[in-house]
């Protein structure tokens, strides 16, 4: 999950249905056709859907210059390399799908029907690249795979800048943000004394409405995350520790073709479970406890955030069954308001509301709503807090994460359940309905992964 403490979600409220309890994937889910001149035999750029991003930013501005940088090449002196690969800059990537490092994107647009992309990629180095591996040139190959029909060799990056600013002498837009401030062909543009203004705004605007491309990126993301909830609940067990757990989900998610984690898996048993972010995963889980495993994978780019809360022991106890239902109605309550034109704010309202009001006396003297203590839900995209405003009405293709909880230190006892929606135009669809939600489908799958085979 990983908490935004904003507005989120909710509405009525029904158990699951019951299904079969789910089987593991042969797998992997994600393996996909590589490209072997990409960087990192990287997956197909698709043309059309970034050709649409490019044209429609173009679009939104009228007349002015876009200037984008990749992200740059790992430091192997400086950075942690055993926990950061390379991922690309995400506003680079939405307009290109590239995992080109130290690369730039040139927009120009002088009018509707006027529009200019050049793409500005470093120079080969054969040597280099063999300790690097391969680099996508500024070359025809280049041209033919990102679709982009002018690549250009960096060291001409600022000639062709001056040129652009000089045909629309229009605004100069560039993505101003933490990821960017170290960039110094960038803050020599923004102190300038020219129009520069932060295309941010507008890209994050686009990217709160996925397109088909981005969902099915996503839906592969949550498939494989559903994956790995699963070994994670089949590997639970008294005595087991926090980093077993994380370790049968990540090794899962990898399994099926997972690039990375999303996030840092939060795996809190008993106590642990009411820390939010706990990401220690280093405690011995106790019988009759509960855990919380928050965990998702990356794919594509694109991360899902799924949240299961189970019985170390397999056997929910009354008073956790209790719990649990109470924040899994609220989820459904959620869920069933959804749809376009609602706001996230309507929405938290809604499942504080069923909390409190189906709460009784399992709180004491005060109603539950009292102790779930974030937001119902997030924007997931490219980021497992996806960028978007979240005063904005929803609409369909946004993609949202719906997540009640409950935390009780006194009790050692947390209980978040935490779900992928997507918005359609009728309302709403789970996308992690494969991970088991239900008691029964949570018991039942616990109980099978502890039945000898024969």
């Amino acid at each position: 999950m990983r908490f935004l403490l904003v507005f989120c979600l909710a509405a009525g409220a029904l158990q699951a249905q019951e299904r079969p309890a789910p089987a593991l994937s042969a797998g992997p889910l994600g393996a996909w056709s590589f490209v072997p001149a990409l960087p990192g035999m990287g997956r197909p750029v698709n043309v059309a859907a970034t050709a649409a991003r490019r044209q429609a930013l173009l679009t939104r501005i009228g007349r002015g210059v876009v200037l984008i940088p990749a992200a740059h090449e790992r430091d192997l002196e400086a950075d942690y390399v055993q926990d950061n690969d390379f991922r690309q800059n995400n506003t680079f990537f939405y307009f290109t799908e590239l995992e080109a490092e130290d690369a730039w994107l040139l927009l120009t647009a002088l009018g509707p029907d006027s529009t200019d992309v050049v793409l500005f990629l470093p120079s080969r180095d054969p040597a280099q690249e063999r300790w690097t591996g391969i680099r996508l040139g500024p070359d025809a190959t280049a041209s033919r795979l990102t679709g982009i029909a002018t690549v250009l060799p960096l060291d001409s990056l600022d000639r062709r800048l001056r040129i652009a600013q000089f045909r629309t002498r229009g605004p100069v837009y560039i993505p101003l943000d933490a990821s960017t401030k170290g960039e110094a062909r960038l803050n020599d543009l923004a102190f300038s004394a020219r129009d520069v203004r932060n295309v941010r705004p507008i890209v994050d605007s686009m990217r709160l409405v996925k397109d088909d491309e981005e969902l099915a990126r996503l839906r592969m993301a949550v498939n494989i995350t559903v994956q790995g909830h699963l070994a994670a609940m089949r590997a639970g067990r008294p005595g087991a520790f926090e980093y077993e757990i994380e370790a049968a989900f990540e090794g899962e998610v990898r399994r099926q073709g997972a690039d990375r984690l999303g996030y840092p898996t939060i795996v809190g048993s008993g106590p642990n479970g009411t820390t939010l972010h706990y990401d220690a995963n280093r405690r011995r889980a106790q019988d009759g406890e509960l855990v919380v495993v928050d965990a998702g994978a990356e794919y594509g780019q694109y991360t899902a955030d799924v949240t299961r809360t189970w019985p170390v022991s397999g056997k929910f106890t009354s008073r956790q069954k209790a719990i649990y239902n109470l924040v899994l109605g609220s989820q459904q309550a959620a869920f069933d308001a959804v749809r376009p034109g609602v706001k996230m704010a309507t929405l938290d309202s809604i499942s504080r509301a069923y909390m409190r009001e189906h709460s009784g006396s399992l709180c004491g003297e005060t109603t539950c709503d009292n102790f779930y203590i974030h937001g119902l839900g997030h924007w997931i995209g490219m980021d497992v807090h996806d960028v978007g405003d979240y005063t904005t009405p929803l609409a369909s293709g946004m993609v949202l994460t719906l997540e009640p909880g409950i935390y009780l230190p006194d009790e050692a006892l947390g209980v978040r359940i935490e779900d992928d929606v997507v918005v359609t135009a009728a309302g709403a669809e789970w996308l992690s309905a494969g991970a088991p939600r239900s008691i029964d489908e949570v018991e039942r799958v616990m109980r099978e992964a502890r039945t000898p085979r024969r």
